[in-house]
């Protein structure tokens, strides 16, 4: 692996275990085993580094969602297999707990890949729940872009609730409640 490649797979795990306020380009360029002089050839500064550690977090988190949601199976089976996918809940989402960083969130450019990505999941979700519900298996009526937001909600809250009470337990009983709910729209 090249230092570029160090650089931005070392930020992609500080970001994901300190934030980006937490973060410093000193502790990345430790981690990659790279100099200063290294860093800066690739990259004008921490921003540019974090929006390309971002980005590369972003696309994989996709890619994992596609490969259950892009699946075989019903549209209820594959939002369910999506819900059930193992997470380590404790670490946080990789994408969404960059959500309550501030500074992050303040700089349009690092926030582009957190905003993209959960665009692309809810449109992907509502996309198969109206699938479900032209195919007939899902009940007509309920907003599929309503259903995709509660679904993301419950995700993210469930890591949320995981983390505050330390135990995996939390966010699966919220995956759990998500699946009860979605498996309500069956017909």
């Amino acid at each position: 692996m090249n230092a570029r490649e160090r650089l931005v797979a070392s930020a992609q795990d500080l970001l994901w275990e300190r934030g980006y306020g937490g973060t410093s380009p000193k502790a990345i360029q430790e981690r990659a085993g790279a100099g200063q002089g290294s860093m800066y050839h690739h990259f004008a500064g921490k921003a540019e580094l974090a929006v390309a550690a971002l980005s590369r977090t972003a696309e994989a988190e996709r890619e994992r969602a596609e490969a259950v949601l892009g699946g075989d199976g019903s549209a209820l089976e594959r939002i369910t297999a999506y819900l059930r996918r193992e997470r380590p809940a404790l670490r946080g989402c990789p994408i969404g707990r960059h959500a309550a960083d501030p500074d992050l969130v303040a700089d349009p450019a690092l926030r582009a890949p957190i905003e993209e990505t959960f665009a692309w999941l809810r449109g992907r979700l509502a996309a198969l729940v109206a699938s479900g519900q032209r195919d007939g298996k899902l009940r007509e009526g309920p907003d599929p872009d309503a259903i995709a937001a509660a679904v993301v909600a419950i995700v993210q809250g469930g890591y949320v609730l995981a983390r505050a009470s330390g135990s995996q337990r939390s966010f699966d009983d919220a995956i759990e409640g998500a699946v009860q709910l979605v498996a309500a729209l069956a017909r």
